[in-house]
């Protein structure tokens, strides 16, 4: 059973960089971002529109990517 496991585990790619480990100028994508805040898609764009989450910005035409520095500031924020 733990061989199935691990068979089964090694083919899942790793979807989340440590953030803490990440530079302040680096970018994350939108699964990275649903995975950090525990939310779904629709919920981030509620809250780029309200405010509460920072405003992604586009990378490439099909690429759009949010800052780190900027995600880290307002989860600091809303920690407090």
């Amino acid at each position: 059973m733990k061989q199935l496991k691990s068979e089964l585990t090694k083919n899942i790619p790793q979807v989340f960089p440590d953030i803490d480990l990440m530079s302040d100028s680096g970018f994350i994508r939108l699964p990275q971002l649903k995975f950090l805040l525990s939310v779904s898609s629709a919920t981030i764009w509620r809250g780029v529109k309200n405010g509460t989450i920072p405003k992604p910005v586009k990378l490439t035409e099909r690429t759009t990517a949010w800052n780190v520095g900027l995600v880290r500031a307002a989860l600091a924020a809303k920690a407090v």
